[in-house]
């Protein structure tokens, strides 16, 4: 494990310490204002327009399945949906399959999908997100021991992420190699009631810690990679995660340039946040891909500004928004199409 990895993993143990089992309190979300939506109306995409409608649609397919946790049927059954989803917009896909150990010491059986676009392409970028839940809601105060529905918390990602793979599918004019990851167990990590200590940092992100160590190709390599989490709740805030800006600043750059430019910057803020335990940490430092995390943290809000409904039963449909799905996804497209 490299020197900086250790240091957020202690940074990260002292900011789990302090951390009680009460909501993260966070200001009140609002909607685009009428001058906010047109000044994005007016703004010039490079790519194919994102359609919110149809990824907000996948968002809604992925909750009816119910909890997606490893070891549970509704797992299985959305993660063939997953793989033949990416299949049938014309992606070359590969599972990979694994055995992890979580905090408890439950062997977890993991699925993680790799979507290929143009994989003859030896320039390519890597886009990834988690596609399980938390199997409890251990920041909510009933039923703290029940899986949460994950609407924002891994649907809204691999939301985003089929949109942009629907589009790759069809566009004959991006030149440039794309794959699309959809990490398992990311969310397994240990809750808030468990006794902390200095490895409770690696039992999150499972399923990418597995990839990073032994990805589906051998010697794979990608210029860049964008992590989408938590990114679709009403009024979200993406502020310029920690971790990213240490291993791949210049991706941030990119894309809060692109997110101005399309007039989305009342979602992508300029403040920097504390570096965070996610799956572009290991995908960063154990495969040497520097990646950029899309996040929804407030950092005004103390211990983690994740959200009232981050890892809460709050976190279904009723707190997804299109529009906070279309300056995303349009903010991605840009980067990639404009590569």
């Amino acid at each position: 494990m490299g020197t900086r990895l250790n240091l957020i993993c202690l940074c990260l143990l002292v900011s789990l310490l302090l951390q009680s089992c009460d909501h993260d309190a966070a200001p009140p979300e609002q909607t685009p204002s009428k001058t906010e939506v047109l000044a994005v109306e007016t703004s010039t995409v490079i790519g194919p327009p994102f359609d919110a409608d149809s990824a907000y649609a996948y968002i809604a397919q992925q909750v009816a399945f119910g909890p997606r946790v490893p070891n549970t049927p509704q797992h299985v059954a959305c993660g063939d949906w997953l793989s033949s989803e990416l299949t049938r917009h014309g992606a070359n896909v590969i599972e990979q399959p694994g055995l992890v150990r979580a905090y408890d010491g439950t062997i977890l059986r993991i699925r993680n999908f790799i979507g290929q676009f143009r994989p003859n392409n030896r320039e390519r970028i890597l886009l990834f997100a988690h596609w399980d839940t938390r199997p409890f809601a251990d920041k909510d105060t009933l039923r703290i021991r029940e899986p949460i529905e994950g609407a924002n918390d891994g649907g809204s990602g691999i939301g985003v992420l089929l949109e942009i793979a629907r589009l790759l599918g069809s566009d004959s004019t991006l030149e440039l190699g794309v794959d699309i990851v959809f990490f398992d167990a990311e969310d397994y990590g240990i809750p808030e009631w468990g006794e902390k200590n200095q490895n409770s940092a690696l039992t999150w992100c499972l399923g990418s810690q597995y990839w990073a160590n032994q990805p589906h190709r051998i010697g794979y390599n990608a210029k860049y990679g964008i992590l989408l989490d938590m990114v679709g709740a009403k009024g979200a805030v993406f502020n310029k995660e920690g971790t990213s800006m240490a291993y791949a600043p210049y991706v941030v750059e990119r894309l809060w340039s692109s997110a101005e430019r399309l007039g989305y910057g009342n979602y992508f803020k300029q403040d920097v946040t504390p570096e965070t335990i996610d799956d572009n940490l290991f995908v960063s430092e154990f495969a040497g891909i520097p990646s950029a995390n899309i996040v929804h943290y407030q950092v005004q809000v103390l211990p983690m500004g994740y959200g009232p409904f981050h890892h809460t039963h709050a976190d279904n449909l009723s707190i997804i928004s299109t529009a906070t799905l279309e300056a995303v996804g349009n903010t991605v497209i840009d980067v990639i199409w404009n590569d």
